[in-house]
């Protein structure tokens, strides 16, 4: 993409004006972002999908001033009657399961990909919504069909209604006030406050980007290089055999403090076990994720990455679906593009290594890769 050419999508920005003046400050409400914008998804489309174990599905209802949460899957008999006011469908993951809901999701590939997370699906009935409240991530809004009415502001008063099955805000203050109509978008930072409620019956497509937490990082990182660490050569055992007769048994060795902070150095020394570390755990599925197994094709030509594949890539290593692979020369290069545009032509194919175009057959057997042009 090029990133510092204006688009519509950014209300004229480039997107390195957009990243440079708003990604993470301020909001941005973008008129006709997607001009002539037709919902992907026909309500009733969006409904069997919420009807599928594998996906993940939400109703939220409004009775007043009191809020039902259920979850799905929802079989179509469950859900509210369409006459009905003030309830929303959310759909989770579309991108997974809806190839148009993937390439929309993509038109946002200026931001790293590592950071990219689904795109989710409100339906809603007039009056619908989800209460005033605020994501601790990135969020772009785009109204698909009918009217919302958003109201947004920046709130330092972050203290949630309690006896209420979602997170909202107890004392919601808004600053601003827009209708969007199909084909308008809004970009929220993280914790910007915001309430959107439907006006006749709608649905909004919220494309989100997701920020792991250091805690919850760290934790899973050092878990994987200890796993790996483990693996990788005889276990050393603590020894003392210098250690004194004792009138204080309850104190930890000072040895053993210095062991342990020994063996965490050591995990730690290897600067490609974290990059690798890393590039598993962004790449890894979530667990309702799966891939059914294909036959390979007869002969490779162009390739595309399935939806449900996360691929990145580093200076040394290319991560797919929670795997990693050492690469180098041409064939990095050829990796590499496949991870930042998510498919090869047959002439890039062609030119590959033998051992890359075998790796890319055994990611189509897997199902995490799918060919084009032929040859199956």
């Amino acid at each position: 993409m090029q990133t510092t050419r204006p688009t519509p999508l950014l209300g004229g920005l480039s997107p390195a004006q957009f990243m440079k003046r708003h990604w993470q400050k301020k909001p941005l409400l973008v008129r006709n972002a997607f001009p002539g914008f037709q919902p992907l998804l026909a309500p009733r489309e969006l409904f069997a999908l919420a009807a599928r174990e594998e996906v993940e599905s939400r109703v939220v209802m409004r009775e007043g001033k009191s809020w039902r949460l259920q979850r799905g899957p929802f079989a179509r008999r469950a859900l509210p009657a369409l006459k009905r006011k003030d309830w929303t469908l959310l759909v989770q993951g579309v991108d997974l399961h809806d190839e148009a809901a993937h390439a929309l999701l993509h038109r946002f590939s200026f931001l790293p990909a590592a950071r990219l997370d689904d795109l989710m699906i409100s339906f809603a009935t007039d009056g619908g919504g989800v209460g005033p409240h605020f994501d601790s991530y990135d969020v772009f809004l785009l109204q698909a069909q009918g009217q919302r009415r958003w109201r947004i502001g920046r709130q330092d008063d972050l203290a949630l209604q309690e006896g209420v099955p979602l997170k909202i805000l107890e004392n919601f203050r808004a600053e601003e006030e827009y209708v969007l109509n199909p084909g308008d978008m809004l970009y929220l930072p993280p914790r910007y406050a915001h309430d959107g409620v439907a006006v006749g019956e709608c649905q909004t497509y919220s494309i989100g980007f997701r920020a792991p937490a250091q805690a919850e990082l760290a934790r899973e990182l050092l878990q994987r290089i200890a796993d790996e660490a483990a693996g990788d050569a005889p276990e050393r055992l603590y020894r003392d055999a210098s250690q004194p007769a004792t009138d204080a048994p309850g104190a930890v060795p000072a040895a053993l403090a210095e062991f342990a902070q020994a063996a965490l150095a050591a995990a730690l020394k290897d600067a490609s076990a974290l990059d690798r570390a890393l590039g598993e755990y962004l790449t890894e599925p979530k667990s309702n994720v799966w891939f059914e197994p294909a036959r390979a094709p007869r002969r490779l030509q162009g390739v595309r990455l399935d939806p449900r594949t996360r691929m990145l890539h580093d200076r040394r290593h290319v991560f797919i679906n929670g795997e990693a692979w050492r690469a180098g020369g041409r064939d990095a290069a050829l990796m590499r593009r496949l991870a930042d545009r998510r498919r090869l032509e047959p002439r890039e194919v062609a030119d590959a290594s033998e051992a890359a175009r075998e790796l890319l057959l055994s990611w189509c057997e897997a199902g995490w890769l799918h060919a084009e042009g032929g040859g199956a």
